[in-house]
């Protein structure tokens, strides 16, 4: 009988470590960028970038990184049409568009993948 309630605390124990094993990086400052903007007007982007990262012992290396990521998402959002970056659906598929960049990027450099998600928390656009 004190099997199954021993069981139940070995299972919950490891469901928190799982939990707890991700820490969340956030570039700061904002990114601030331009974008392809019709007419004659300047479209610019300012957006808050959090990513989900697997391990706490994985961000130091996540925050060395950070430059590189950070040039990587400035080049992807400043190639977006102003349409893409006004709908919704084109904000889910750049944010997609940049997450793999960053998996692929971390991946080159450390041959690891890090990064579980990455995850836009702001968008501001004009």
């Amino acid at each position: 009988m004190k099997k199954l309630p021993l069981l139940a605390l070995l299972l919950l124990s490891s469901l928190s470590v799982k939990a707890s094993d991700y820490v969340y990086y956030g570039f700061q400052p904002d990114i601030v960028t331009n974008y392809v903007a019709v007419k004659k007007k300047m479209g610019y982007v300012r957006l808050t970038v959090e990513l989900m990262v697997e391990g706490s012992n994985n961000l130091e290396v996540v925050e060395h990184h950070a430059p590189l990521l950070r040039d990587a998402i400035i080049d992807i959002i400043g190639q977006q049409s102003e349409d893409k970056i006004k709908s919704i659906n084109g904000r889910h598929e750049i944010q997609r568009m940049c997450e793999e960049r960053v998996q692929d990027l971390l991946k080159a450099e450390t041959g690891q993948t890090l990064i579980k998600k990455l995850m836009f928390t702001q968008w501001l656009d004009n």
